[in-house]
């Protein structure tokens, strides 16, 4: 497995990581919780056919500080679009995952423009207190990796630190990861998403892994009755709720048929 191509850009006055590979039509794709410490299979798959372009959200592995100054829904919005343009993914296919997919969709929401088809994994930001999502910033370190994968090794492996990486600077980092993602969906994941959803017309792809322990899958259907544009539903067999890990080839063939 190759090494995707890396960038730095400036985001208010963080430098943060920007990775590329592949060839044909842009791809961007923002990380699900914890964020992208490596490159994952997943993204070699979509890089088959596709030019994949992933950004680190700010606070994520890749993204520095960046969230420390970001106070308000509003400024992560601003902090997001900005690093967008600079990704050169203004109007293109975008992805994303868990966190990350709720981003994009607010991307959709808030600049209908700028995405051509979208591709959410168990998107956060709705809550029905009828059937809460599983808070993932609540549990104890060692059960989050069986929370988030059907197979808790493969997050384990996502996390575990390389060799010869820093070994004090490694564990801050996925701890700042988490932080960062608190600082967004604080509390219980929910950011009244829900009032915005109308504004999405870019056609929509959810899906979900039929496993997934932290957002029921009762949710597609409130996030596809709430998009104006078209959606489909896809369920992803024998994956948890960072299907993309669990099923890489198989959630990037989705994504890919989706956007083609």
């Amino acid at each position: 497995m190759s090494e995707p191509e890396t960038l730095t850009v400036d985001i208010n006055g963080f430098q943060t990581r920007i990775w590329r590979k592949g060839s044909g039509p842009k791809l961007g794709y923002l990380a699900g919780f914890g964020g992208l410490p490596r490159w994952m299979p997943f993204l070699d798959e979509l890089a088959k056919t596709r030019t994949v372009i992933v950004p680190s959200v700010p606070g994520f592995p890749g993204g520095d500080r960046g969230h420390t100054i970001l106070d308000s829904h509003l400024d992560w919005m601003l902090a997001l679009r900005d690093l967008l343009e600079k990704a050169d993914l203004v109007g293109a296919d975008l992805a994303g995952s868990s966190v990350g997919a709720s981003l994009v969709a607010e991307m959709a929401a808030l600049w209908p423009a700028s995405v051509r088809r979208l591709a959410l994994i168990a998107p956060f930001g709705l809550f029905d207190d009828k059937d809460p999502p599983t808070d993932p910033w609540a549990q104890r370190a060692d059960a989050v990796p069986g929370l988030l994968c059907a197979d808790p090794e493969i997050y384990k492996g996502m996390k575990a630190a390389p060799e010869g990486a820093n070994s004090i600077e490694w564990p801050i980092e996925q701890v700042r990861a988490s932080e960062a993602a608190a600082r967004i969906f604080w509390p219980l994941g929910n950011t009244r998403i829900e009032k915005r959803l109308r504004l999405i017309q870019a056609p929509t792809l959810l899906l979900w892994g039929s496993e997934d322990k932290i957002m029921p899958r009762t949710y597609a259907d409130k996030f596809a009755a709430g998009i104006s544009g078209k959606t489909e539903i896809k369920t992803i067999a024998g994956a948890g709720h960072l299907a993309e890990l669990d099923k890489p080839v198989e959630v990037a063939k989705a994504i890919s048929d989706f956007t083609a």
